[in-house]
């Protein structure tokens, strides 16, 4: 694999992305001020009376470092401290928060209950705060918060146990995630149920300050398994309408409660069947490439959304597509995609050139899926309605050609935000550096090496371990090499 670093010039870029056949626009190098594409405001969607500013986007991320109760803790607003100083005038989420404590990810992912209403309103604040010092204005800055049940990566009580809930069996990932029982999967009473959850959830973000909820349907997570309920019993399984029934209703809640905070939501935009570590090209401590699991007995393959049920190694965008027009009537005013899990097939969702210690190796040269992201955004821009946002995903593999490669893609019209997840933690101000100063700081680019995926599936606390000093002097930083050393 050819890796980014190595590529000198922008004519290598180009050269190496034409060798794998890809179709990646790329300018010729980083414009300024006005001039950025990166640097237009979006006038023709308000989000609570407000114009975004720029066209560069926070992506929300799971954290593991609250307090046991889904409090922030001083990790927590440092964190939300550096969004704000990143100059992106979209915080597309900014954290996923549990609607309620069993719907945790992990025991210390923030949860939005009254409990926790005084913390969010200070994380909300500190951001903004560090935002206005920085770059003057919060007037044209929208803060989202991310609602989210776990499901079948509940582990609101222990960092290494299982507590799933899943939406219907499935015959690859119930033996993987510890599902073994028809009484692990939610009834139709138990999901009318959590509907209130996420009303509570989003009047709580109002009363707080946010500008949006976001209602998480991407990464695997329950109302994202929902979507591929295709062999789910009741009016939550089976059809097109039973499967964004749940959608329908958190929504329609969310307004008959008199709450008239704007809405997004985050969408795993297709899927792929799951993937392990080829077990003929694997080593103790080495994890061999990515391969599929074996699916020819589950043919047509019922379990995905946006997949080519004949062939799930390819996508369809049939029904995701469907689901964007649902969105718009809804009266859902953005939409952020992102693709399969990284659970599952995170070569798909965050194309890396390193992969956690529970991964793989990549089956394909990380550009490939940046690519194949890049292009299916696309397609859903070139029949988008109007009054619906859409936030482009897996740039941050670009590296040192990440802006010219935004640029570009805002120019040809292909999405009208770029997302950023894991390069935000890395370096927040990457954006504002290539608008402002026409160069980035190369020495604080995210390379991928998955330790902020690798910290966390281990117990420790997330965060940028290799290039911010914040966790790299931490007694953690020093744990992490001793569990990557162990493995290895």
């Amino acid at each position: 694999m050819v890796r980014i670093a190595s590529l000198k010039t922008v004519a290598d870029f180009r050269n190496h992305v034409a060798s794998l056949g890809l179709e990646l626009p790329c300018d010729d190098g980083i414009a300024m001020g006005t001039a950025s594409p990166l640097a237009q405001p979006l006038s023709h969607v308000t989000i609570n009376g407000k114009r975004i500013g720029n066209r560069y986007a926070i992506h929300p991320m799971e954290g593991w470092d609250g307090t046991s109760c889904g409090g922030i803790t001083e990790e927590v607003l440092r964190r939300w401290r550096r969004f704000g100083q990143s100059g992106a005038k979209l915080i597309c989420g900014g954290e996923a928060m549990a609607v309620r404590p069993d719907g945790r990810a992990n025991p210390n992912q923030l949860v939005i209950i009254e409990r926790n209403k005084a913390d969010l309103a200070r994380l909300r604040e500190a951001l903004a705060a560090e935002h206005k010092e920085r770059h003057g204005t919060t007037e044209d800055l929208v803060v989202g918060f991310q609602l989210t049940h776990s499901g079948r990566y509940c582990k609101p009580h222990d960092k290494f146990r299982l507590e799933p809930r899943v939406a219907y069996r499935h015959p690859i990932l119930d033996p993987k995630f510890g599902v073994a029982s028809d009484q692990q999967m939610f009834t139709d009473d138990e999901l009318e149920r959590l509907v209130g959850d996420y009303v509570g959830a989003a009047r709580i973000a109002r009363d707080v300050g946010a500008d949006f909820a976001d209602i998480k349907h991407c990464h695997g997570y329950l109302l994202h398994e929902l979507l591929s309920g295709f062999t789910r019993p009741g009016k939550y399984g089976g059809s097109f309408e039973n499967r964004t029934r749940l959608l329908r209703e958190i929504v329609g809640a969310i307004r008959a409660s008199g709450n008239r905070i704007d809405i997004g939501v985050r969408l795993s935009a297709f899927d792929f069947v799951p993937f392990r570590p080829d077990p003929a090209l694997s080593k103790p401590g080495k994890p061999g490439p990515g391969v599929p699991e074996d699916f020819s007995r589950w043919l047509p393959y019922r379990y995905g959304f946006g997949v080519n049920q004949g062939n799930p190694l390819e996508y369809d965008l049939t029904e995701p597509l469907r689901f964007m027009d649902l969105c718009a009537e809804l009266g859902v005013k953005i939409l952020n995609l992102t693709a399969g899990s990284a659970y599952y097939n995170p070569h798909i969702q965050r194309p890396a050139a390193y992969p956690p210690s529970d991964g793989y190796q990549p089956p394909e040269d990380p550009l490939v899926g940046v690519a194949r992201q890049i292009h299916v955004a696309r397609q859903f821009k070139a029949r988008a309605p109007r009054n619906l946002l859409l936030v482009g995903t897996a740039y941050s593999y670009l590296q040192e050609y990440l802006p010219h490669v935004a640029q570009a893609v805002l120019r040809n019209g292909w999405t009208d935000l770029i997302g950023i997840g894991r390069m935000a933690l890395a370096y927040p101000a990457v954006f504002s550096d290539a608008i402002e100063k026409g160069a980035l700081s190369t020495k604080s680019l995210c390379r991928t090496f998955s330790d902020c995926t690798t910290a966390p599936r281990n117990g420790l606390i997330s965060g940028c371990y290799p290039l911010d000093n914040f966790y790299a002097e931490r007694v953690e930083a020093d744990r992490l090499k001793e569990i990557k050393r162990a493995k290895a």
